[in-house]
C-alpha cells in the first residue's frame, strides 16, 4: 500500500400552534499547495459497486400481496411503506430554533450595528459576549467566532504555525472540508485508514509516520468521538500539534471532557446541520495565546482591533506581519446563536435520547454492525451508522428510502457524497475511483458497507419506531430472499 499524500421540526409560534420551517491542473507546484497523487500507468476501471440510485437486481414476478403479506413486503417491490411522512432533517426544515432565538436576531438586526468591531467594547458586542459564554462552556482560556467551520480549522493549523507546504495526517473518512481546510492554510493532506468503527487508525498513523508530517487533525466524524487521548498522546510523542475537527460533534463528551478540548485548539462548526444553528458559521476554541491572536488577526482584527481580544494585557503579536482573511463572524449570527447556545443541553439530550432509542433495539440484529462508540455517551446522536459486513449496503439504502427513511450507502459509485475520500478529485490526478480506493483500501471496503442516516433532535418517538421498524424489515427481506444467480 502506498502512502497517500495529497492534499419537521414542529416549532410553536406566538399562539401555541405547532408548526413545520420551509424549510493539477499538473504542474506549477510552486504556486499550487495541493500535491497529487500520480500513477506510473493507467488500470482499466473497476467495475461500480452498487450504490444509492441504480435499480434493484431483476427479479421473477411477484404476485400481488394483501393484508399481512402487504406489509411484510418491501415497498421497494410494492409492499407499503412503513411511513409516508418525510424524514425529518434540517434542509426540510426540521430545525431547533425558538421564537426567543429569533427575536435576539430580529434584535440584532434592529440595531444597525453587524460589524463585530465597531465603537463598542468586546463584552458590549454581540460576537464578544459569545465568546465568553463560549470560553465558560467549553472551560477554555479563549474562543473566536468565525465564519465557518473550514474557516476554524484552518485558523487553527495556521495559528499553530504549521508551516507551509507541511504534511497534516487526518481520516480517510470525513467531511471534505477537513482535507479542503488544510489545503487552505498551505499544507497538504496525508490521508491515513479508519478502523471498523471508522475512526482514525492510531496504528496506521504511527506505521506510516514520515517526519514531514507537521500535525495531526483528527476528526469525531458523524459526532462520534475519536480515540482523541490516545492520538493527543501519540502527538505529543512525535512533538507535532493535534487539531481537533470538532465541526460534526458540538456538544459531545468523552469521558467527561467535551471534544474540542483535548488538542492545541478545536474547531466547531455553527452550519445549518449543526447543533447550534446561524446557517452558516463556526468558532475555535483554545488555551494557547499565541495560537488565538495568530487565528484572530488572520480572520480580520485589523488596525489594533486584536487588542480588544486581550483586555487584561498585550496580545504576543501586532498581526501586521500576517495577511488578512476577513473571515469573521458577523452580529446578527452571533446573536442567534447566543440564544440557542442557552437550549444547547436540552438538544444534546434529545440527540441522545433518539440514538440510545433506535441503537439499543438494533444492537444485535443479525447481519448488521452498529458503530459502538469509543466509550459509553461518546456521541453527539445525530446520526445513526451502521454497515452491512459482507452484504449490499447500496441496496439496503434504496429499501430503507422506499420505506420512508432517509439514508445513504457512503461508498455508493453512483452518489457524489463527499464523505468518501475517491471524490476528493482536486487531491489526484486520476478520475478513476478504483485507482484511489486502492490508496486506502480497508477505509474504502467500510465505507462501501456503511449505511448512514440522520437523526434530527426532533425525532418523536414514533419517528424512532419507524427507523428501528424499516430497518428489521429490511433486514428480515434480505435475509429471506433466494440467493441471486
Amino acid at each position: 500500500m502506498s502512502d497517500l499524500v495529497a492534499f419537521p421540526t414542529p416549532r410553536r409560534d406566538r399562539a401555541g400552534t405547532a408548526r413545520f420551517r420551509r424549510a493539477i491542473v499538473p504542474g506549477a507546484r510552486s504556486a499550487n499547495p495541493i500535491e497529487r497523487i500520480g500513477f506510473a500507468a493507467a488500470r482499466p476501471r473497476s467495475p461500480p459497486v452498487n450504490g444509492n440510485n441504480d435499480a434493484p437486481a431483476p427479479s421473477r414476478p411477484r404476485p400481488a400481496p394483501y393484508g399481512a403479506e402487504l406489509e411484510r413486503q418491501l415497498a421497494l417491490h410494492g409492499g407499503r411503506p412503513v411511513r409516508r411522512a418525510p424524514w425529518p432533517t434540517y434542509d426540510k426544515g426540521a430545525v431547533f430554533v425558538h421564537a426567543e432565538d429569533e427575536d435576539a436576531a430580529i434584535r440584532a438586526i434592529r440595531s444597525h450595528l453587524y460589524f463585530r468591531y465597531d465603537h463598542r467594547a468586546q463584552n458590549e458586542t454581540e460576537c464578544g459576549r459569545f465568546e465568553d459564554e463560549l470560553c465558560h462552556y467549553f472551560g477554555t482560556r479563549h474562543a473566536l467566532a468565525v465564519s465557518s467551520g473550514t474557516a476554524a480549522l484552518a485558523l487553527a493549523l495556521m495559528g499553530a504555525a504549521v508551516p507551509p507546504g507541511s504534511l497534516v495526517a487526518c481520516p480517510g473518512f470525513t467531511f471534505v472540508a477537513t482535507p479542503s481546510a488544510i489545503v487552505l492554510a498551505g499544507c497538504r493532506p496525508f490521508l491515513v485508514e479508519v478502523d471498523d468503527d471508522l475512526r482514525m487508525d492510531l496504528d496506521d498513523l504511527r506505521r506510516r509516520w514520515r517526519p514531514d508530517i507537521r500535525a495531526v487533525m483528527v476528526v469525531h466524524m458523524r459526532g462520534f468521538a475519536a480515540d482523541v487521548e490516545a492520538l493527543a498522546a501519540f502527538a505529543a510523542e512525535m512533538g507535532v500539534p493535534l487539531i481537533e475537527d470538532a465541526v460534526p460533534a458540538l456538544g459531545a463528551e468523552l469521558h467527561g471532557r467535551k471534544l474540542g478540548t483535548f488538542g492545541a485548539a478545536g474547531a466547531f462548526s455553527t452550519q445549518s446541520d449543526k447543533a447550534l444553528n446561524c446557517g452558516e458559521g463556526g468558532f475555535l476554541v483554545t488555551d494557547d495565546s499565541t495560537l488565538f491572536a495568530r487565528a484572530v488577526a488572520l480572520s480580520g482584527a485589523y488596525e489594533g482591533r486584536l487588542r480588544r481580544h486581550f483586555p487584561h494585557g498585550e496580545p504576543s503579536l501586532t498581526g501586521l506581519d500576517l495577511p488578512l482573511l476577513s473571515l469573521r463572524m458577523d452580529e446578527i449570527r452571533a446573536a442567534l446563536l447566543r440564544a440557542e447556545l442557552t437550549r444547547l443541553p436540552q438538544r444534546l439530550a434529545l440527540f441522545h435520547r433518539n440514538y440510545a432509542h433506535v441503537s439499543r433495539a438494533l444492537a444485535d440484529l443479525p447481519g448488521i454492525a452498529v458503530r459502538r462508540p469509543v466509550a459509553p455517551g461518546a456521541y453527539l446522536g445525530e446520526a445513526f451508522l451502521f454497515r452491512v459486513p459482507g452484504g449490499d449496503a447500496g441496496w439496503f439504502a434504496r429499501a430503507l428510502r422506499a420505506e420512508g427513511i432517509d439514508a445513504r450507502n457512503i461508498g455508493a459509485d453512483d452518489d457524489l457524497n463527499v464523505r468518501a475520500f475517491w471524490n476528493w478529485r482536486f487531491l489526484y490526478d486520476t478520475a478513476d475511483p478504483g485507482q484511489v480506493r486502492a490508496t486506502l483500501p480497508r477505509t474504502a471496503r467500510l465505507l462501501t458497507e456503511t449505511v448512514d442516516v440522520p437523526l434530527s433532535s426532533n425525532l418523536t418517538p414514533d419517528d424512532c419506531d419507524d427507523l428501528v421498524h424499516a430497518v428489521r424489515k429490511v433486514a428480515a427481506a434480505r435475509d429471506s430472499a433466494p440467493a441471486r444467480p
